[in-house]
């Protein structure tokens, strides 16, 4: 398992004085500021986040480092990580996207059905994108009680039962 957790992207600049648009992925999302400093993908770059106002679809910030509107423009796009430690600690049916993507997917008879690509939201329930050999595309298998009984974190594997008709 990772012990960084994106929490939060860029998602541009935010007035011309090196504010930036800040997408929260935090379930309280202006906890954001709280894991502050945050870090890239690597763990190498550190980022001080103060949260300025709340904004449509996010908040203005102010970045360490990023003191010009052509600074915040340049990081579009990056992706920020809090260390695992720094989070809340999640209920049993709780899980970070990170930690489910590369599971392995078994049907309840025991048979691989794939791997745990990406994790979805297009509104109503996260959803597993599902890739493998036996399957002829991708498969978007809703992440609920129902269609996915069993999470083992530490087997590395997810135990499914998907909906009639969906593989």
């Amino acid at each position: 398992m990772s012990d960084l957790i994106c929490v939060g992207s860029i998602a541009g600049s935010y007035g011309v004085r090196g504010e930036v648009r800040l997408k929260s992925y935090c379930a309280i999302p202006e906890d954001i500021e709280a894991y502050s400093p945050l870090t890239d993908e690597a763990g190498a770059e550190r980022y001080p986040l103060v949260l300025t106002r709340t904004i449509k679809n996010g908040f203005a910030a102010r970045l360490g480092g990023v003191e010009t509107k052509e600074q915040a423009d340049a990081i579009k796009g990056l992706r920020l990580f809090a260390r695992r430690d720094q989070l809340p600690s999640l209920p049993d049916d709780e899980f970070y996207h990170t930690d489910l993507i590369g599971l392995s997917v078994y049907d309840t008879g025991g048979t691989l059905l794939g791997k745990v690509k990406a994790v979805q939201n297009h509104g109503a329930t996260d959803l597993l994108e599902l890739h493998g050999p036996g399957l002829k595309s991708t498969v978007l298998l809703p992440f609920t009680l129902e269609a996915v009984p069993t999470v083992d974190l530490d087997q590395g594997r997810i135990i499914a039962d998907p909906p009639e008709g969906l593989l």
